[in-house]
């Protein structure tokens, strides 16, 4: 609901705001053009209103009026020789600075940001889009803080696609700014029609006599002596030779007419409280009298059209990655049950493979949203819960009433059901949600099909891998291969590779990929140029192969960038692995079908802090692409597990050469086939000392490899670090432990 909370104004709303921002941001302008471009009026005490007066009648003698403006520019409108003029003025001297011309662009830009030219109906249709900018802004912040696990977690790193990853990231930066320009804009609005006290200044009474003496010289009057320049707003003279007339005067408190015989106050008219919260106001959204401000909200407004660009594009990627289910059954005549909780509608592909196969097997099979739990199914025989978990632990959107419907289900059905979770292992609370309904059914009675399983990061094959789980269970023969959208590939062609491991029966390549030479291969200008022909990709990015007669890609870390002209993975020869096999078995010369999957949230982050990277086997890929592109020598720390010296060192030679150039700051190899075996968990335990220094530094920890070594990589530092206060889920909620585990 939220979401749709925010999607909808968002789209309903998206060429108005795009035009409200983009007025909104060059009026910001003004003030701080304004501002740069006058001269500064003396501190409060130096200079009173009746000393400028005489200054500028000085070098004005047909002065009508003097205003002063929320930045502190005064002008001088005035009458020579008929001619009706305006000046800025010098409020040290009262001489003239420039002619003073007002913009007509500003006016008009003014006029169409607040009624889109279109008088009163335009400047309803701004209101009602300040308040959408105000939902939207609100929106916004929930979603986002729902996404990271928390409001405290609001600045953590984002995951996503560039897309998404630019959408939010602007959002998170001009939250603050648009909130407060649709919050002051929907006041405003609110005052135009009524809908709020319009804070109008009350009209000082209107003398009934004047004393009619002779005109006083403006520099002596007594009113005009006591009010300080940096409170005037404007200063108008009686009409010349009419000794009726006053001098009417408008400051920051008030408002009033003044003797011009006497200097005295005929009357005046403080400024009350909702005149006072209205200027507040205008001056919060306009940038009027703060200039610094004006230009932030201008920075913020900015940012408008390219979410009001992003937006849609992620809902319309969203609406299109809904799957459509072919035969589904009723939910009381289906015998098995699929309820899915997703946010993204990612793990409702992963139901349809699902479904699908279990519908070919010839099973009626139901599949629904989570929170369309049931009392009962009558022809039921299993039940499949599949979930994604929000954030840090939170139901996703199709699943926000689950465990409420659960609870009020007074009758346990029995009908045994698996639990599959969906997360993403940089979060605390990995799975937390599936946990949780697991939790809440075994809490109910419901007997278990199979034990809670668990997917990071939608991994295509453990999902296969828990597909032979329930084919056992159910007794019918399921092949679960989920293949998300295909996307284009690129031929690659194998320029070199480096074997190890033969002697310890762990067959590992170094293999270099290059665009082949026909077609892709770069000219001589592109090479020049430094363009390889190779997609664009960093160290730590994935690239997905797809073996020949497969098409579900397998992903392997990249150990170089594009710009060094290769594309470089780290391969380990599984026993009737399909693309390890085909890799291994892959000529010089010989080609693969690849794409690039990036992975921003696993590399070194900006800055100088120390970084320790933790990998083993063919998890040292990545890590060595950081090494190799540290050419800031920043403070790199590298912990690596192999099985023998002699066999499987990768890299050792290269890894020696950066020791020396001091890319590398640290190499602690150890290795499991030798007569001192030990493995990198068992290193990071004996350097805790040292580690503990680095993280107190701020470090970075890196890991890559299989999943059991980085379960006993997380273990070992936990016992690291919990002198200092912190544990593993401290430093993943700080962005400090990134993990690239398969």
């Amino acid at each position: 609901m939220l979401r749709q909370f925010h999607s909808l104004p968002g789209l309903i709303a998206a060429l108005f705001v795009i035009v409200l921002s983009v007025t909104g941001a060059i009026l910001s302008l003004n003030p701080a053009l304004e501002r740069a471009g006058s001269v500064v009026v003396p501190a409060t005490g130096q200079i009173s209103v009746a000393e400028l007066a005489g200054k500028v009648a000085e070098h004005y003698p047909g002065v009508n009026q003097i205003e002063r403006t929320p930045l502190g520019t005064l002008i001088v409108y005035y009458t020579r020789d008929g001619q009706m003029g305006a000046d800025r003025v010098d409020p040290r001297t009262g001489q003239s600075i420039a002619a003073y011309e007002p913009s007509s662009f500003s006016a008009w830009v003014k006029n169409l940001h607040r009624s889109l030219l279109l008088d009163m109906p335009g400047r309803a249709v701004a209101g009602i889009m300040a308040l959408a900018m105000v939902v939207l802004a609100i929106s916004g912040a929930l979603l986002l803080a729902a996404r990271l696990g928390g409001w405290r977690q609001l600045l953590r790193p984002v995951r996503g696609t560039l897309i998404q990853r630019l959408h939010i990231e602007l959002g998170r930066a001009a939250m603050l700014g648009l909130l407060l320009s649709g919050l002051t804009a929907s006041y405003l609005s609110a005052t135009t029609f009524g809908l709020a006290p319009e804070g109008v200044a009350a009209e000082p009474e209107f003398p009934m006599e004047v004393s009619g003496g002779p005109p006083a010289a403006v520099d002596t009057l007594s009113a005009l002596k006591a009010t300080d320049l940096n409170d005037l707003r404007e200063l108008v003279y009686p009409y010349p030779n009419d000794p009726t007339d006053m001098y009417s005067l408008s400051t920051d408190q008030g408002a009033g007419y003044i003797d011009q015989a006497s200097g005295e106050w005929l009357s005046y008219q403080p400024h009350d409280a909702t005149h006072r919260l209205y200027e507040f106001i205008y001056m919060l959204h306009t940038g009027e009298g703060l200039w610094w401000l004006g230009v932030i909200l201008g920075l913020a407004s900015l940012t408008v059209p390219v979410m009001a660009v992003t937006g849609p594009i992620i809902w319309w990627k969203r609406q299109q990655s809904k799957p459509k289910l072919a035969a589904n059954s009723g939910p009381n005549a289906a015998d098995s049950i699929i309820l899915v909780g997703s946010e993204g509608n990612t793990t409702w592909g992963f139901a349809r493979t699902l479904h699908d196969s279990l519908a070919r097997k010839g099973h009626r099979v139901h599949t629904a949203p989570m929170n369309q739990l049931a009392s009962g199914y009558r022809g039921a025989k299993r039940l499949f819960i599949l979930t994604a978990t929000y954030g840090d632990g939170d139901a996703p959107a199709s699943a926000s009433r689950f465990l409420a419907r659960l609870e009020k289900m007074s009758n346990t059905p029995d009908l045994p059901v698996a639990v599959l979770g969906f997360g993403d292992r940089q979060f605390p609370r990995f799975c937390g949600f599936a946990k949780e309904v697991e939790a809440a059914l075994a809490a109910k009675g419901w007997p278990q099909l199979l034990p809670l399983d668990t997917i990071n990061q939608q991994s295509p094959q453990a999902f296969t891998r828990w597909g032979d789980a329930v084919s056992k269970a159910i007794s019918t023969e399921l092949t679960l291969i989920h293949t998300p959208t295909r996307p284009h590939t690129t031929t690659l062609k194998l320029g070199e590779r480096v074997d190890y491991g033969a002697d310890v029966q762990a067959p590992t390549a170094v293999l270099r990929f290059r665009a082949p030479e026909n077609g892709s291969q770069p000219s001589l200008l592109n090479r020049l140029l430094g363009r390889t022909g190779l997609p664009p990709f960093e160290a730590g990015d994935l690239v997905g192969i797809l073996p020949p007669d497969s098409h579900v890609p397998r992903f392997y870390s990249l150990a170089s960038a594009s710009k060094d002209g290769t594309l470089e993975i780290c391969v380990r020869h599984h026993p009737g692995g399909l693309c390890s096999s085909f890799l291994h078995a892959l000529p010089v010369g010989g080609t693969i079908e690849a794409f690039i999957q990036p992975n921003p949230d696993f590399r070194p982050a900006a800055g100088k802090a120390p970084v320790v990277l933790i990998g083993a086997g063919t998890g040292i890929g990545p890590l060595i692409g950081f090494i190799r592109h540290n050419k800031a020598h920043r403070s790199m720390h590298l912990y690596w597990g192999g099985r023998s010296p002699q066999s499987d060192f990768l890299y050792e030679p290269e890894l020696n050469t950066y020791m020396e150039d001091k890319r590398l700051t640290e190499l602690n190899a150890v290795f499991s086939r030798v007569s001192d075996s030990a493995y990198v968990q068992d290193k990071i335990s004996v350097d805790a000392v040292q580690l503990r220094r680095l993280i107190e530094k701020g470090a970075q920890i890196l890991v890559c490899g299989g999943r059991d070594m980085a379960a006993s990589v997380m273990a070992a530092m936990d016992e690291v670090i919990a002198p200092l206060g912190m544990d593993v889920a401290t430093l993943k909620a700080q962005g400090r432990y990134r993990e690239d585990v398969y």
